[in-house]
Parts: structure tokens; sequence; C-alpha cells
């Protein structure tokens, strides 16, 4: 079967095309970032894919996330009973990640109609009037940079709208305390999801899994299962067959994210990877410190993850060269140039003598303790 492949910024040509596929009366869809070449891309899926997500992958190479109408659905129903009582959906993210599409998909679930946000920048009045033009509950998905535009904005349309939503499922990266409470404070609803392209979007959601989800821990990372798991990825058997695993009955989800579980609440902790995820962006720390380990001085430079209030995680560089005018400019420029904005270091910090373990290697952990000190001072 030949998948339509419609650009996320055309979110009316998606939705329409969304409600074909999942009726089965259309193509698959593949929604592309807004700019992104057609060409060479995957075509052709198996009969029972409705949408391919595409997604950035931990070492550069994208998945293709196949994933079947059933799936999709399953996931917009148990989310929907989560919330309680059908809504409005206001569409604030790109269509083309699974939190985006997952809102055009609840709105057909429900037989509703979505507001859709225009595409680009997020505009905190344009969200508000949609929210106060809306009838019945309110519900959208916002990354935490978009939560903490809408919470810093004094416009008084925006700080009348902001209770008039019923629920707005922040994902994507770790929400910081200080913005929870700020939500709190301004009377927002604010329902912490965790999950991923191949899970349909946001299974878990402040840190209890929706019906039908099972978790599990093993070997500490967090696994998932359930009726709204993917298909796979597209055309690559191996990186299915390493993500997804058969166990006691189910068909589980790899994670890569370290977790507990206790009481069934699930609490992430941290990737099992060098991957951190920076305002809903994957970033390899390893593809950054070879980029920064290339430029004149910083041959010991060590890349790590700090805390960041607004982005959740950001790559700090640690190096003994002494910090100089201009230089984390350069570390910028070069990471962007080599690896998106996203990457982008938001610090060079100075650690002489860098620590090092008993084999010879950077001593990360601790690196990361003296980064986080310095960020806290």
């Amino acid at each position: 079967m030949r998948a339509l492949q419609v650009l996320a910024d055309e979110p009316a040509t998606v939705l329409e095309a969304l409600r074909e596929t999942l009726s089965a009366e259309g193509p698959a869809l593949l929604p592309l970032a807004p700019g992104a070449s057609r060409a060479g891309l995957p075509l052709e899926v198996h009969k029972r894919v409705a949408v391919v997500v595409q997604t950035s992958g931990t070492a550069g190479a994208p998945k293709r996330v196949a994933l079947s109408a059933d799936a999709l659905l399953a996931s917009a129903a148990a989310s929907q009973a989560a919330l309680g009582e059908p809504g409005t959906w206001v569409l604030a993210l790109p269509v083309h990640y699974i939190a985006g599409l997952q809102v055009l998909v609840r709105a057909i679930a429900t037989g509703s109609e979505p507001v859709l946000l225009p595409p680009g920048r997020f505009d905190p009045r344009a969200f508000a009037a949609a929210v106060s033009g809306a009838t019945g509950p309110v519900y959208t998905s916002l990354v935490p940079a978009q939560l903490a535009t809408l919470l810093g904005s004094s416009d008084p349309l925006v700080v009348e709208a902001l209770p008039r939503v019923a629920a707005a499922l922040v994902g994507g990266q770790r929400l910081q305390s200080g913005l929870a409470g700020a939500a709190a404070a301004a009377a927002l609803r604010v329902v912490r999801t965790y999950g991923a392209s191949e899970t349909s979007g946001g299974c878990v959601y402040d840190g209890v899994p929706l019906a039908g989800t099972i978790t599990r821990i093993v070997d500490g990372e967090v696994q998932l299962s359930g009726p709204m798991l993917a298909e796979g990825y597209l055309d690559d058997p191996e990186r299915t067959a390493y993500s997804f695993v058969h166990g006691d009955g189910h068909r589980w989800f790899r994670t890569g994210d370290a977790g507990n579980l206790e009481d069934g609440v699930l609490s992430v902790t941290r990737r099992l990877d060098d991957v951190i995820v920076s305002g809903g962006e994957k970033v390899s720390l390893g593809l950054v410190e070879t980029v920064v380990r290339e430029l004149p001085g910083l041959a010991d430079a060590v890349v790590v993850r700090g805390p960041s209030a607004r982005w959740g995680e950001v790559p700090v560089v640690a190096t003994t060269t002494a910090d100089r005018p201009g230089l984390l400019d350069a570390v910028r420029a070069a990471v962007e140039e080599r690896l998106g904005a996203p990457a982008r270091p938001e610090s060079v910090v100075t650690v002489d003598p860098l620590p090092f373990l008993a084999s010879g290697k950077p001593d990360r952990a601790r690196i990361t303790a003296l980064v986080a000190e310095r960020a806290a001072r």
C-alpha cells in the first residue's frame, strides 16, 4: 500500500487524510516536517499500517514508526477515559510529532472538530483565543517550553483562558517542579504524560498507566505493553526485533529509559544511553562531544547533561580550557551547523582537573554532578 505524504504545515490537510485512513477509506499517512523533501522516503507500507511517524534516532539515523489505526484509536480511547468527558481539542503542536497527531486522533475518535492553531512559532494569544472560543471542556497537548510561555504571559486574555483548559497534557521531557507549581497557581490542570511514538504517544499519566497499558522494569529499563504499541519500524527489521520483545505473554516496547515502579506508579529517572530530550528533541551527547572535541583547545572536552527550567535538559561542555570571550558562541555555532539547533550546548564550564575513573575514562557521573553544582550557585 502506498503512503500519502503531507507536510505538517498543512494541518487541515493532515486532519482530513487522517479521518480517511482511520476509517480504512484512505491510504496510510506519512506527515512530514515543514520543508522536508518527499524524495527518497519509503512509500510502500503493510496494509495494517495507518500512519508512519518519522522521529529522530539516537545516532543520527531517523526512525520511521509504523502505527495501525487500532493502536492509535486504542490510545485515544484510553486517554479520553482518563481525562473525563469529551470536549474540544486545541492543536498547538506540529502534526509530524506523535503528540500533535494524537490531538487530531482524539478529536476524530470523539466526533469533535479540533481547533487548529496556525503552524509556526507558538502564539500564546492565538492559543488563548482558541480556548476562549471553544465550547465544553478544552483539552490540549503542550511541551514544557510552550507551557512556560503561557505561564510567563501577563496578557489578560491568556491569564483568563488558562483556567478554562480542562487538562493540558505535557510531555516530551521532564517537567520541572517550578513550572508545575506555576501551573497550579494559574489554575491550569497539567497532566504529565510519558510515552513515545512507539506507544502511539503518552500512555502513562502522572505515573499511572492508562487502561490497557502494562508496565514492567527489566534490568532497570522501563518496558511498556498494550494495544497502543506500534507495528515496528518501517524497513528496519533489526531495530524492530531489538526494541519490541515478547515475554510474560505480552509484546513489550523497550523504552531505553531507567525507572522504578512503586505501588503501580511509574517514575522515570534517566536515559540508559547518552541521549537527552531537550525541548522535545532527542540529542546525542556523544555526537555533540565529537563535534566539540574537534574545536581548537577543546580536545579534552566532556559533554554531559545539565538541567534547564525551559528545555528540561541541555548539553553542557566541561573542559580544562579556561573560558574566553566568544568561546560559547563558537561552540554553539559549530554544533548547530553539524547537528541542528536543539543540540547546541547551554554553557561551557571550566573543570580543572577533570575527574577520571580508574579505567582512564572520564568520570561522567562526577562531572555531571559538578556541572549541576555550578548551575545551582
